[in-house]
This record gives C-alpha cells, sequence and structure tokens, in this order.
C-alpha cells in the first residue's frame, strides 16, 4: 500500500521561504514519475514541479528558479524547497506519485490526471 505524508506546511511573509517534506512508502518498480502539485481555493489543482525515475525534473514556469525539487532515495523521502516566496503561491500543496514514467511526459497541464497516489496535504500561506 503507497502511503504519502506531507509536512513542512506554514505561514511565511512574502521573500521567506519554505521547504516541505513527503515521506513515502510501498512504492515499488523502477520507472516511476514523482510530484508536488498545488491547488489555490477555487482554482484547479496545478502542477509545480515534477521527477521522472531517471532524475529529469521540470518546473512549473512560475517557480522555475526559486522553487527546488530534491530526493532522498535512502530516507524514501521528497523535499520542495521554496524560496522567494510570493502571495500567490498560497495553496494547499501535494505531493504525489505514479508507478509509471510515462506520467512526466504528459502535458503539463493534464499531469495531475495520470497520478495514481496521493498525499493529503499542507497548507501554504504566504502574507504580502
Amino acid at each position: 500500500q503507497v502511503q504519502l505524508v506531507e509536512s513542512g506546511g506554514g505561514s511565511v511573509q512574502a521573500g521567506g521561504s519554505l521547504r516541505l517534506s513527503c515521506a513515502a512508502s510501498g512504492l515499488t518498480g523502477s520507472s516511476y514519475c514523482l510530484g508536488w502539485f498545488r491547488q489555490a481555493p477555487g482554482e484547479e489543482r496545478e502542477g509545480v514541479t515534477i521527477r521522472h525515475s531517471d532524475g529529469t525534473t521540470n518546473y512549473a514556469g512560475s517557480v522555475k528558479g526559486r522553487f527546488t525539487f530534491t530526493l532522498d532515495v535512502a530516507k524514501n523521502t521528497l523535499y520542495l524547497q521554496m524560496n522567494s516566496l510570493r502571495p500567490e503561491d498560497t495553496a494547499m500543496y501535494y505531493c504525489a506519485a505514479a508507478q509509471r514514467g510515462a506520467v512526466c511526459g504528459l502535458p503539463w497541464t493534464h499531469l495531475h490526471y495520470g497520478m495514481d497516489y496521493w498525499g493529503k496535504g499542507t497548507l501554504v500561506t504566504i502574507s504580502s
């Protein structure tokens, strides 16, 4: 059984930083797609960053250069380092996994449809 548990959310002022963690268990296989997504109130869930099992990592244009996705394989933990935070980054953040690396090749707006497993999310609030 796959479990994803996020932590690290909170409230910070614009310009600040947060690091989100996602403890993953139960994932098997050598081909996978991992991702961080977010959903603001009244908005559709959107991809923030994804990582293919070959190490290729991609970012949404709005976070490129500010957010960094890392994976600690030994700890089975995903991290999202978020710097230079903006009020528009306010959202519930989710980690997700698909046990098919091909999911990472979906159009960005369709990535969330391809994910097999989701965490319950952690709330990030950025004040101006």
